[in-house]
């Protein structure tokens, strides 16, 4: 198309009510167009993340985003053949706009003009008309939730899960202030701490209403997005077809168990869909926008305070994970199973929050079932413990896969406290064994570190001088006992770093 293209877009207004999105089920989206393969085209960069004024990509892009409170901004910038943002309809949040030709996205304006669809008078003789397809596609949303339904259970027989009568269509309490719309459907008749999955029909309705706004970060999982739902920033986690086991087991727990938490990663919906011939898998869950631990130390250096902070707060969502409660609303015990600064998210209020139960294991005392899900994939190899590396974990004891979390945590505080300032000193950041291994390491690198030459990382000798994170330095020690017995337990971490946060001043973030 030729440069200065102005393109004016005229929607109806939002819908609002849970009927509505009922009845919008299946309807959000329409059929997608996938955009052309071709050589890489110069484009003009206009967003946060450009390097320069311009980018290179499969085609270019301009999205325009109106979020709630703020208002619209647009972006220019480069596409490629991973995404998906112009695939789809646009919605009365975001537009979007794709083009083929060099530096084509540079003089293009967009507009969203949300407008009333007027209302017209009906003869009565034409209601009969009108009702008969509405009713026809009420008939076919019913049949359809209860054809995903019998899907439903008899996957969760497949793995052994029995589930309480009831259980899974508990819908969960907000764990966040400023949930508005979310908030009218994760309502409050949980008890605080606890919660489940939404109705599983009303989280397919809010995964087809859900708009990709940008790419913000990728691994052999596959993506996660930043998406909208009726202004609300959400994150879409993207699973690739390989990882659909980790897909279905997030989602069977998120929606089989009593799991909100503050400290642990707020769940939305879970979607199973068809497009251009391959089957998508999304996770929607609470956005953060300071994006993992991981990413978080990278960019930012430590005041005690905060580290500990953070370190408290993860500590609690550990704690969670483990500990079974009894009752009604209670949830059985927990085992993460892959946890690493990847996996934990900071959250605007400068708390951590857990992720990715792909792996995760469950057990309940009262049947010693001990449900190990029916996923391949292993854990993180840089962050496994002594006993998995040398194959000399006890499967079948729930207390193994407990300890092994505790020996990953400790190596996440690690990570925290290279990045604490004290006395002035402060080192870069670095992943565990740095120095002891390449930068992916084999199963047989990490054997020979943590087995054979039985080494740990290195603790930072400036924590000495001060009272409150040599006890953290201690601590972390106390974690990565060989012996797995030994290590101390997630709520003994917990009370531990709760009593050191308790002596030092105010959290600050230092750039």
């Amino acid at each position: 198309m030729e440069n200065g293209i102005h393109r004016t877009m005229t929607l109806g207004p939002p819908r609002r009510s849970l009927l509505m999105l009922l009845l919008a089920s299946g309807l959000a989206r329409g059929d997608p167009v996938k955009p052309p393969r071709g050589p890489l085209v110069t484009c003009t960069c206009e967003n946060p993340h450009c390097k320069g004024s311009t980018c290179q990509g499969a085609w270019c892009t301009v999205v325009l985003v109106r979020e709630e409170g703020r208002h619209p901004q647009e972006h220019r910038g480069c596409g490629n053949l991973h995404e998906e943002l112009c695939w789809g309809r646009p919605t009365e949040f975001v537009s979007h706009y794709c083009c083929y030709s060099p530096l084509c996205n540079h003089n293009v304006s967009l507009e969203l003009t949300a407008t009333p669809t007027p209302e017209q008078p009906q003869e009565v003789g034409q209601l009969p008309l009108i009702l008969g397809p509405v009713l026809a596609l009420l008939v076919l949303v019913v049949l359809g939730a209860l054809g995903l339904w019998h899907v439903r259970r008899k996957q969760e027989k497949q793995l052994g899960r029995h589930s309480e009568a009831g259980e899974s269509r508990l819908i969960p309490k907000p764990s966040e202030q400023g949930d508005s719309m979310l908030g009218d459907l994760l309502n409050s008749d949980c008890t605080t701490g606890s919660g489940s999955g939404l109705p599983f029909l009303v989280q397919r309705t809010v995964a087809r209403q859900v708009a990709l706004v940008e790419c913000v970060g990728k691994g052999r999982y596959g993506e996660v997005w930043r998406g909208l739902w009726h202004g609300e920033s959400v994150a879409v986690k993207i699973f690739s077809s390989r990882d659909e086991q980790s897909w279905f087991r997030e989602t069977e727990i998120y929606n089989t168990v009593l799991l909100r938490h503050d400290n642990i990663l707020g769940f939305i919906a879970s979607d199973m869909t068809s497009r251009n011939s391959s089957t998508q898998l999304w996770l929607i869950t609470h956005y953060h926008e300071h994006g993992s631990l991981y990413d978080f130390l990278q960019r930012h250096t430590l005041e005690p305070q905060l580290a500990l902070r953070l370190a408290v707060s993860a500590a609690c969502g550990l704690a969670h994970l483990h500990v079974e409660i009894f009752g009604t609303q209670g949830k059985p015990a927990i085992a993460h199973r892959d946890l690493k600064s990847r996996n934990v998210l900071v959250k605007s209020n400068l708390q951590c929050c857990i992720a990715d139960l792909g792996l995760a294991v469950m057990h309940s005392q009262g049947s010693d079932y001990l449900d190990i899900g029916n996923n391949p994939r292993v854990g993180t190899k840089r962050y496994m413990a002594p006993e998995v590396l040398d194959e000399q974990i006890r499967t079948d004891c729930f207390e193994s896969y407990k300890w092994t979390d505790i020996w990953a945590f400790g190596l996440v505080l690690w990570e925290i406290t290279r990045r604490t300032i004290v006395n002035g000193i402060v080192e870069d950041y670095r992943p565990p064994f740095y120095d002891m291994v390449p930068n992916d390491p084999s199963f047989e690198d990490m054997k020979k570190v943590v087995c054979v030459d039985q080494q740990t990382p290195t603790i930072p000798n400036r924590l000495a001088a001060d009272p409150v994170l040599s006890g953290l330095a201690q601590m972390i020690r106390e974690c990565w006992y060989p012996n797995p017995c030994a290590r101390l337990t997630a709520l003994r971490v917990k009370k531990t770093l709760q009593k050191l946060s308790s002596s030092v001043e105010t959290p600050k973030v230092m750039h």
